[in-house]
């Protein structure tokens, strides 16, 4: 299997996770990974070169997915706008960029970790999350767990990982903190803001979502 991996802080749960279910005796399998930001693993997924991976709402409309996405509730910390007169878009996004315009809000868009870099440092900026609930009191799903084929291997994932708490390794967050240059604290309390399960609410805040582009 070829998964495409976004190394962003906000997935850091599930790649734990992977890293035991591919490795387990019952679940034995081999794992290549492409590594990239979200709106280059679109372009592979798009183009077959990875098998599965979590792939930008906008883009993953006509994919099949399971019910696992990178979902805030309410604020999300990581996609934000910078407000100033002009509107810029963050090239590593596809989702935000949109959504920022849904909104009606101008300025800079920024996501990942860079994003939760400028946020901890309390400088101004509109959170995309917490604006689109705000709006309407939905959450907003940035990404779904798409896949080409496999399905019951998929089902088996979101099952699993649904249904256990992942414990991220003390060696794992000081590596995830080194890299992004943020603490392990602030790491776990940002984890706090992300949810996975695409639940039925979850779902009304997707619909409302592509209605809003016309889908």
């Amino acid at each position: 299997m070829v998964f495409g991996k976004i190394e962003y802080l906000n997935l850091l749960p599930f790649h734990v996770f992977m890293k035991r279910f591919t490795s387990s005796s019952q679940q034995s399998m081999s794992m290549d990974y492409k590594k990239g930001v979200p709106s280059n693993i679109n372009k592979k997924f798009l183009s077959r070169k990875v098998d599965a991976a979590f792939i930008s709402s906008i883009r993953a409309k006509k994919h099949r997915h399971v019910n696992l996405g990178i979902i805030a509730k309410k604020e999300v910390r990581s996609v934000l706008v910078i407000p100033h007169a002009d509107y810029v878009i963050d090239t590593d996004s596809a989702t935000s960029n949109i959504l920022a315009r849904i909104l009606g809000l101008k300025g800079e868009v920024i996501i990942g970790d860079k994003a939760l870099r400028y946020y901890l440092q309390n400088r101004p900026h509109v959170d995309l999350g917490a604006e689109w609930n705000r709006r309407y009191n939905l959450p907003f799903v940035f990404a779904l767990l798409c896949y080409h084929r496999d399905k019951k291997l998929y089902e088996k994932i979101e099952k699993n990982f649904l249904k256990q708490r992942v414990k991220i390794p003390q060696y794992l967050l000081k590596q995830a903190s080194t890299r992004t240059n943020i603490t392990t604290k602030d790491i776990l309390e940002y984890l706090k803001y992300i949810s996975y399960d695409l639940d039925t609410k979850a779902k009304l805040g997707l619909k409302k979502f592509y209605n809003k582009v016309n889908f």
